[in-house]
Order: structure tokens, then sequence, then C-alpha cells
């Protein structure tokens, strides 16, 4: 009585994961690499906006290296606020600048003496401003966020 040779099929799927599996440890290895040296990271991918309270508007910004300066506008027709200090991540300053409700925007430049990073990387802070309503002669604060490149 004869043998015949029974072909051995479990080192032929054995074969095809093992081959399968090399490749997919290389690329997560990859994507790992590529991740852990942050050309994945994505706050290189976000879009540069700044964000205040209902009632104000942030028309523009510039964020350098030692100063940022913000183009703010109140909204709010009939009311009129005077702007005491505006802080944005580690810069502050004070102002005493009237804006009138519905006017055009003013502009302000905060800091001088803050480090907000190397021109060319992503800047995120908080916004914080300090203002007195005019009709009430209330202090308030008013709150918002930058995300922003440096310039």
């Amino acid at each position: 009585m004869r043998v015949s040779p029974i072909p051995n099929k479990a080192q032929a799927a054995m074969e095809f994961l093992m081959t399968y599996g090399w490749a997919i440890l290389v690329v997560l290895a990859a994507i790992g690499a590529l991740a852990y040296f942050g050309v994945l990271s994505p706050a290189k991918f976000l879009p540069e906006k700044c964000l205040l309270e209902p009632g104000f508007l942030c028309e523009g910004h510039k964020v350098e290296t030692d100063k940022i300066t913000l183009v703010v506008s109140n909204t709010v027709e009939g009311r009129t606020i005077t702007v005491n200090s505006i802080t944005v991540g580690s810069c502050s300053s004070a102002f005493t600048t009237e804006l009138v409700g519905g006017a055009s925007a003013s502009s302000f430049v905060v800091g001088g003496a803050c480090s907000n990073g190397a021109v060319k990387e992503r800047y995120k802070g908080d916004i914080s401003i300090g203002y007195t309503e005019k009709n009430t002669n209330l202090t308030k604060t008013m709150y918002g966020s930058l995300n922003s490149k440096v310039e």
C-alpha cells in the first residue's frame, strides 16, 4: 500500500500570515515614526481663528514673536464700552480706548515683552478683555480664544 503525500496546508497558511504580518508591522512602524516626529501633528492643520463672546467681533489678528495685534469691534448698537485691559496668553497691556456699538473697529497692540514662540510655529492663547460699560459704569471681563501662526 502506497501513501500519497498530503500537501501541508497549514504551512502555506502560516507563510501567508507571516508575509502580511511583517508588511502590516512595517506600515505601523512608519506611521509611529511620522507621529513621533510631528509630521502627523493635527495642530499644524488647524485653521487660524480668533473667537470672542457674542457682542464683540475679532475682525483681524496678527501674532508676532513679541506682541499680538487684535482688531476688535463692538457689534451691539447703542452700547458704548471702554476697553481697560487686554491679555492674550502671556501678553498683556492696559488701554483706555472707547468702542462705540456698531462703529468701526479699533486696533490693539498687546505685549512688547512677551514670548509667543518662533516664527512659523503655531500659537494658541486665551483672550481676556477687561472693559467698562459706559451706560451702567459696570466693569466686566470678556473671554475668547486665539489660534494662529507666529509671523
